[in-house]
């Protein structure tokens, strides 16, 4: 039984890794959220291939479907002129980001279409598929059934019109379609009639699933991945996996089932066939075995990057399919957050997002962006913050001001003083992770190196927040190295200080090309860029072990970023102003006005010192049985043990969403015995004065880099 493991750090051979990000639907644009996964994956990615490792990354739009069928139609179009188009546009898209798919390809292929068959007959080889007729709802005029997202009617819990057939996203109640009140096809506008159908299902409820994936789930490295697929899984017994209805009726845009005329994968079923035939048809064209990489018992790694809200088909349906027909389960998944604009939730059903070509439109550069969001990522499955002021703010300080300040001050002088050459340095070994490489004799270029090893291990564990930290903090060092020797004082005296000013110019800028290196991953247009100016090949990992010689001649500088301009932020939310703008009231509560409540009487800071507020980490949240406002939160705020407390958000809230969340709470108020249980602590939240009238709450959140157990002061 094959289960998910944790990447060696240090493996002494290359690595076989194969590497996936979800793919995007062919039915809209690309936009900044889409890009939080396909960045976080790149930079792993690069950071793979600088170590030495075969790495091959690829990807596909996901093609198939009911609404790639009804928008072809609606625009004139057969599915497959409008999917060639769509997949243009991404593609453009991932390469404006210098996202290095080694093969970026569709889900609507050939190769596609011989592995999802293949899969099907192998799983229904095993007694996994069976065949049972359900009731769906039809739309009479279009002759056609109808998924949830096509049907709308009112919510049977609040009334409100106008809600989709699966949830409502005024009350958030979750619901079957045919509970809807007055229903109406989205398609044509008539109402929808009930009929039967026989469907294909996967037999996840099977034992041999439930026990292989019971091993397979321990294995994920995100515990709150892990704690989420067995709280999906229920205890041994209690049977919560539901089997999985895997086709879909005619008219439908994908690969019809074999031996079922009429009857057609449903896309969920073929789409994650799809990372194996883009690596299939990648495979053909390098002439590598294809099935020495997916098949069972084999050797290589293969590593899925999702967003978390596809984390139950990538952790459960994608296993047992992988498993039982007879290919290697994935090595591990690992999941992102959302990506919130300003703190604003985006979403793609109500078009509140910035498009990945509206960002390039405006001028603004990719690798800002890359680098932000390197910058903030870690390996949780907490949401980001794309905070604009921050944006600009951390880009200007961090990017220009320290990173690329270093070669701008240093090689005016190393071309004006000396040729454009630089000095030998004292030479000398430093043990590194227990081997011996050879160096500079400076402890700041010792202190680089050092340092290095833990940002090797940061990106191989997906911290790139830690990395770019522990990189940001030698940029500083090698500034404050430079400030302190006084470059500009000792041009003035080269007759006595010209050979100190020409090992300091080179020792900044061995140390400029070292950082350099570790910011690769991230930044490879850029580094690219350094590589020439220092007349170098393009960085490896390996290159930290060596250094710069005694006499090498760099290039002339030339400026390498400029400073992001507010004027470019301003334009930037203007050209998605309808798409940022608030979402009309038809299908979202009504704004209500706030009432602020009086500020309370004065305290001393005796009173506030009283009160001990610390940061917490939500590690699981659930449903209590009986309670009608409240959830469960566990919470970590670093004593070593974790804490039980009440909070009554649930109309908030879904609990799925708050694991790995970061909040505040007061650690020392009195425990209290609750009919539920025992409640240790309270978590902090924002609502509005009257809260009939204005309902929601706000958790508060802390800043980015917050850890549990840090206090509030």
């Amino acid at each position: 039984m094959s289960q998910p493991h944790a990447a060696p750090t240090h493996a002494t051979s290359p690595r076989q890794i194969l590497v996936t990000s979800a793919l995007p639907y062919a039915n809209g644009a690309i936009h900044l959220g889409h890009l939080v996964e396909y960045i976080q994956t790149d930079i792993w990615v690069r950071f793979q291939r600088m170590r030495g490792h075969e790495v091959h990354y690829v990807g596909a739009d996901d093609t198939h479907g009911t609404p790639i069928m009804l928008r072809a139609e609606k625009e004139g179009l057969t599915p497959q002129a409008l999917i060639a188009r769509v997949w243009q546009e991404h593609k453009r898209d991932f390469d404006n980001f210098h996202v290095s798919f080694d093969n970026y390809y569709s889900t609507d292929s050939e190769e596609n279409r011989e592995l999802a068959s293949e899969f099907y007959l192998a799983l229904k080889a095993a007694g996994l598929i069976e065949v049972r007729s359900i009731e769906q709802y039809y739309d009479p005029v279009k002759e056609m059934f109808l998924p949830d997202r096509f049907i709308k009617g009112e919510c049977p819990k609040c009334g409100a019109k106008d809600q989709y057939g699966d949830n409502c996203e005024v009350c958030g109640a979750t619901y079957q379609p045919t509970d809807l009140k007055n229903p109406y096809s989205v398609v044509s506008g008539a109402a929808p009639v009930r009929k039967h159908s026989d469907h294909h299902f996967f037999k996840l409820s099977d034992p041999r699933c439930e026990n292989f994936l019971r091993g397979w789930v321990k294995g994920l490295a995100q515990p709150e991945a892990a704690n989420k697929m067995a709280e999906w899984l229920g205890q041994p017994g209690e049977a919560k996996l539901a089997d999985w209805d895997i086709s879909r009726d005619a008219p439908y845009f994908g690969f019809e089932i074999p031996e079922a005329p009429g009857k057609y994968f449903y896309v969920w079923l073929d789409a994650p066939v799809g990372y194996y035939a883009s690596f299939k048809n990648l495979a053909t064209r390098l002439g590598l075995n294809t099935d020495g990489w997916i098949k069972a018992g084999s050797q290589t790694e293969q590593y899925h990057f999702i967003g978390k809200d596809i984390l139950y088909f990538h952790a459960l349906f994608w296993p047992a399919m992988l498993e039982f027909s007879g290919h290697r389960a994935p090595t591990n998944v690992f999941a992102h957050g959302f990506l919130t604009v300003d703190g604003a939730k985006m979403s793609k059903s109500r078009g509140t997002f910035i498009t990945a070509q509206s960002y390039i439109d405006q001028g603004l550069n990719p690798e800002w962006l890359r680098y932000y969001f390197a910058a903030k990522l870690n390996s949780t499955m907490e949401d980001i913050d794309l905070n604009f002021e921050d944006f600009v703010a951390r880009v200007n300080s961090d990017l220009v001001g320290k990173y690329i300040n270093i070669a701008s001050r240093a090689a005016g002088f190393v071309h004006k003083h000396f040729d454009g050459k630089l000095t030998q340095l004292q030479q000398g070994t430093l043990s590194v992770n227990g081997q011996f490489i050879e160096t500079i004799e400076h402890v700041l270029i010792q202190d680089i190196l050092e340092e290095a090893e833990y940002i090797k291990t940061h990106y191989e564990s997906r911290r790139f927040n830690m990395a770019i930290s522990s990189i940001m903090r030698l940029a500083d060092a090698i500034n404050k190295y430079w400030d302190e020797n006084e470059p500009w004082k000792k041009a003035k005296n080269l007759s006595e200080e010209g050979s100190i000013l020409h090992e300091v110019c080179t020792t900044t800028i061995e140390a400029f090309r070292l950082i350099s290196i570790l910011l690769s991953p991230v930044l490879p247009k850029i580094t690219e860029q350094v590589s020439k100016f220092l007349n170098v090949k393009n960085f490896t990992w390996a290159d930290l072990n060596s250094h710069l010689s005694g006499s090498h001649q760099i290039n002339p500088y030339s400026h390498l970023m400029t400073r992001v301009e507010s004027k470019q932020i301003e334009a930037l939310v203007e050209a998605n102003k309808q798409s940022l703008a608030e979402t009309p009231a038809a299908v979202t509560a009504p704004a209500i006005e706030p009432k602020i409540e009086p500020i309370a009487d004065e305290i001393g800071i005796d009173d506030f010192g009283k009160v001990d507020l610390r940061i917490a980490k939500i590690v699981n949240a659930e449903h209590v049985e009986g309670a009608a406002k409240l959830l469960r939160l566990t919470l970590d705020i670093g004593e070593g043990k974790t804490r039980n407390v009440f909070s009554g958000i649930k109309s908030a809230y879904k609990p799925e969403d708050l694991v790995g969340k970061y909040t505040v709470m007061i650690a020392n108020l009195a425990p209290r015995k609750m009919k539920f249980g025992l409640s240790e602590g309270m978590v902090l939240a924002a609502s509005a004065a009257d809260e009939k009238a204005n309902p929601s709450i706000y958790l508060l959140e802390p800043h980015s880099g917050a850890q549990p157990g840090m206090r509030i002061r």
